[in-house]
Parts: structure tokens; C-alpha cells; sequence
């Protein structure tokens, strides 16, 4: 393939002992079909029952967050992942849980006034919440009340 007059083995990273590596493709929703919202919150209730029981709380404490701060949401679950948004907005927040924390991925948080500090592809940021400490810190109320006033995916 080529982009511009370099081609995909420019932009690869070299191998010890020659050769190079494929970069990767960077995956944004762009691509993907939104969700389809649910009929209530029991299929986020599923997944809740589905996470190490460990992050459960966490889980938990950030679903309620969310719920407690921007009314009318719609709720969906695609690819094991909770999603909250909102009909004029789309999907805004979505939660991805893993072995030792949950990210809170506000995806259009690219346009936050003080964006999230992490992730760079398309207009998504997140942040890694680990305790239940950190699923109640200021930033992240503060994050969650930016996303319901920013559009999201849709």
C-alpha cells in the first residue's frame, strides 16, 4: 500500500536482525455500528454480575455516578462493554473493565474543555480507574457532567 510516495514498510518499525514490523492500524468507531439502546438498565445490570468481584463496586459506583448526574439516558451493551448516551447527543460514556481497573472512555472527550489524559484516536479520551476512591474523585464528576453537554458517538 502505498500513502503519499511512502509506503507501509516506511512507516514500519525495523526488527533486530532486519526486516520490519507492520504498524498497526489505529481502530476508532468510525467503522462500527453504534449500539442499539436497550429496554431499561438491566442488561448494564448483566454485565455488572459478569465482572471480577474484585471491580464490582467500582463498576458499580460509576454506573450510579453516571445514572445520578445525567438523566435520560439510554442504555446499551455491545462487544461486553456498557454503554450510556443520550437521543440528541448519541453515545458519550462507555466502561471497559479489565483484570485490575475500569476505563471510562467519554468519547467525544477530545472536545472537553480539560480533556481525559489518556487516549489519542479520534475524538475518544479515557481515564484508568482502579479504586473506589478514584471512581469518586472531583475530575471525574466533572468529566461525566461535560459529557452529557458534549456530543458523542453516534
Amino acid at each position: 500500500m502505498v500513502f503519499g510516495s511512502y509506503t507501509l514498510w516506511d512507516q514500519a518499525a525495523p526488527l533486530v536482525g532486519g526486516g520490519h514490523a507492520m504498524p498497526k492500524e489505529i481502530k476508532g468507531n468510525a467503522r462500527r455500528k453504534p449500539p442499539e439502546p436497550s429496554a431499561n438498565h438491566s442488561d448494564i445490570d448483566d454485565w455488572f454480575q459478569r465482572q471480577m468481584p474484585h471491580l464490582q463496586p467500582i463498576v458499580r459506583a460509576l454506573d450510579k455516578s453516571i445514572r445520578a448526574t445525567i438523566p435520560g439516558l439510554h442504555y446499551a451493551v455491545k462487544w461486553k462493554r456498557p454503554y450510556y448516551g443520550l437521543p440528541e447527543l448519541g453515545w458519550i460514556i462507555e466502561l471497559a473493565a479489565y483484570d485490575v481497573s475500569v476505563n471510562v472512555v467519554f468519547l467525544g472527550g477530545a472536545d472537553f474543555d480539560s480533556p481525559p489524559p489518556l487516549g489519542t484516536t479520534d475524538r475518544t479520551r479515557y481515564i484508568k480507574v482502579t479504586t473506589l476512591e478514584e471512581a469518586r474523585r472531583p475530575e471525574l464528576q466533572n468529566w461525566i457532567e461535560e459529557a452529557s453537554r458534549t456530543p458523542g458517538w453516534t
